[in-house]
């Protein structure tokens, strides 16, 4: 095994430093909870009797108070295929607790939005606030005072993110990430890819695209591209807050319903009362922070996590920024390519080693610090092991010495990229985030004249009507968390990329967030400032010249100094009604920026 690289650790130590004051903060709090905040032996008798009331057979082991039990947070809903296999899994972790003495109970259920069903609809206006709401629900369900440890079960885009936030204050107790899995692989994802962008041209029909669609999500689980879901699935394992080898088991197989066992039977031994315990705001401290980011960069992962990551940070007391990431990303290889920077999808990527022979093969090159507590061994190398069955007995087996597959999983000696393919950009026109590792070289520098939008569905339309065939950086604005929740732009991406297959220098500009699909089309997205309040965004007008390079990291619009600072800002569209926007703009209104993580709930609460 080599030493941890040099970069690897001065941008933990300018972590650690940079968060001395607020990480000792945090510390203190959780200390403290553990020693007289509110659990069961606290509480008075008839809170506790309200408490396991309704609790069946296991009244008596709560009522005595001898036992651990356990808090089951849930992100279930049948309508969203990844959470969907989550229905039956409190009955079934009941019955796990019971084997090893211990209990159980569903300490409240959490929403779980689906970014595939409101995708370039209203409702996505909504998405990453749900992440927030993710996070307020998970400590109303944990504020009882009544569990020793938690099961959080959630898999997708703000909902991992959300359950740790939440989670991580009361970072006292021990608790462990459940996932459900992905689905089966469908349709190719190339297939899909085209299908998509041939209905962009018009030359197919809504059939044949619904066809498309439904043959590539077509059952339980999560959808098989590399997306925040499983990016979200990656990052708990490189954190060790999975069982090993948790992730990418499908649903309803025999095996994920044993790691699923083995996990509640290991957060029963890793309680207060125990001689294991390892609460959950010592795992998540900042060697494991930069271990999600390696691991984000290594595996190509999704560029949401640039703004959640920092929020998850924050709930820990830890600083993170983008320029972490851009230092870490410049000496992280590209280990994987996994859809849409591959032709495999996820069941591919684990068949092909996974992330046992991700983590293993990042320790043996000096890429992530072994050396942190997770919620089941000794270091992270216990992590980078594969659940099997053998005559119906789990087992973990070491990780491969070697891919199955070097098409779509390499070790970092022969990666595919030299470098984690996710760069920070900046300039006179701010801050973004710029994913290269699905976008051709040849493209990493677009200057062009830009086509100014304040709404996505008028990028749509200038499209079809042909005005967009040329050389443009199409710039969309009012996009931030302050301006409309900052949704996802996806559906632009065919759209831009038959502009660019056209033979168009084409790139994209907004204050707002892709997909964790992003695409082959260059963009500098998650903008800071955004154009709402000020950001130099809102002075930007058709025809000035942009210049956007990964290269040499610039974000610029080409104009006169003079000039520019004449400008008055655009004005902004009125807040959006319906679907219930309206709802919440409390946290539009407070959010702060991307980098910080673009949560209104964090900057309220000074952390």
């Amino acid at each position: 095994m080599s030493a941890l690289h040099p970069e690897i650790a001065a941008v933990t130590a300018r972590i650690v430093e940079r968060s001395a004051r607020t990480r000792k903060a945090y510390l203190d709090l959780i200390a403290g909870e553990k020693e007289s905040g509110v659990h069961r032996p606290m509480l008075n008798c008839g809170n506790l009797a309200h408490g396991f009331a309704a609790s069946g057979e296991d009244k008596a082991v709560i009522k005595s108070g001898r036992a651990m039990n356990m808090a089951i947070v849930t992100a279930y809903n049948d309508m969203l295929s990844a959470h969907q296999p989550y229905g039956r899994y409190p009955e079934q972790m009941k019955l796990f607790a019971r084997e090893v003495g211990a209990t159980a109970q569903v300490a409240g259920g959490v929403p779980a939005m689906c970014d595939g069903v409101t995708q370039g609809q209203r409702g996505m206006e909504l998405s990453l606030f749900s992440r927030d709401t993710i996070a307020l629900s998970t400590a109303v369900a944990l504020s009882h005072g009544m569990f020793d440890g938690a099961a959080l079960l959630g898999i997708c885009d703000k909902i991992v993110p959300g359950l740790l936030i939440g989670a991580l204050r009361f970072g006292h107790l021990p608790m462990i990430l459940i996932p459900a899995g992905p689905m089966p692989s469908g349709l190719a994802n190339k297939e899909k890819q085209r299908i998509r962008q041939l209905y962009a041209e018009g030359k197919v029909g809504r059939d044949e695209l619904l066809e498309s669609e439904s043959a590539s999500y077509h059952g339980a689980g999560t959808c098989t591209f590399y997306g925040t879901a499983n990016s979200n699935q990656m990052m708990m394992d490189v954190m060790g807050l999975h069982m090993p080898g948790a992730s990418f088991i499908n649903p309803g197989t025999k095996l994920r319903q044993a790691v699923t066992r083995a996990a509640v039977h290991r957060l029963s031994e890793i309680g207060a009362n125990g001689n294991d315990y390892r609460p959950l705001g010592h795992c998540v401290d900042e060697k494991a922070i930069v271990n999600a980011v390696v691991g984000l960069l290594a595996t190509g992962g999704s560029t949401n996590h640039a703004i959640h990551l920092p929020a998850i940070a924050r709930a820990a007391g830890i600083v993170l920024d983008w320029a972490d990431f851009d230092r870490l990303s410049a000496v992280v290889p590209q280990v994987a390519k996994v859809y849409p920077n591959g032709s495999g999808d996820v069941n591919h990527f684990h068949a092909a080693g996974g992330m046992s022979y991700v983590i293993a093969s990042l320790i043996d090159a000096g890429l992530l610090h072994d050396d942190i507590l997770t919620v089941a061994g000794t270091r992270l190398r216990d992590h980078a092991r594969d659940p099997k069955l053998i005559d119906d007995a789990l087992v973990f087996e070491d990780a491969p010495e070697r891919s199955h597959d070097e098409s779509i999983l390499r070790g970092p000696a022969n990666a595919f990229q030299p470098d984690g393919g996710m760069r920070l950009v900046k300039g006179n026109l701010g801050r973004a985030t710029f994913k290269t590792s699905a976008v051709d070289p040849a493209r990493w520098t677009v200057q062009a004249p830009a086509r100014v939008f304040d709404d996505q569905d008028d990028v749509m339309a200038a499209f079809k009507a042909g005005e967009l065939e040329r050389d443009v950086v199409v710039v969309v604005r009012f996009q931030g968390p302050r301006a409309n929740g900052m949704p996802e732009l996806h559906k632009l991406t065919p759209q831009l990329g038959v502009l660019q297959d056209r033979g168009f220098r084409v790139a994209l500009v907004t204050d707002g967030r892709m997909s964790g699909a992003s695409g082959k089309v260059p963009a500098a997205i998650h903008l800071s400032p955004e154009a709402l309040g000020g950001g130099p965004l809102a002075k930007l007008r058709d025809g000035d010249v942009v210049r956007l390079s990964a290269e040499d990291g610039t974000l610029e619009a080409l104009v006169d100094a003079a000039e520019w600072a004449r400008r008055d800002e655009a004005t902004a569209p009125p807040p959006a009604f319906g679907t219930g926007r309206e709802l919440f703009a409390f946290m539009r209104h407070g959010a702060d920026g991307a980098e910080q993580g673009a949560s209104a709930m964090l900057a309220a609460a000074g952390l």
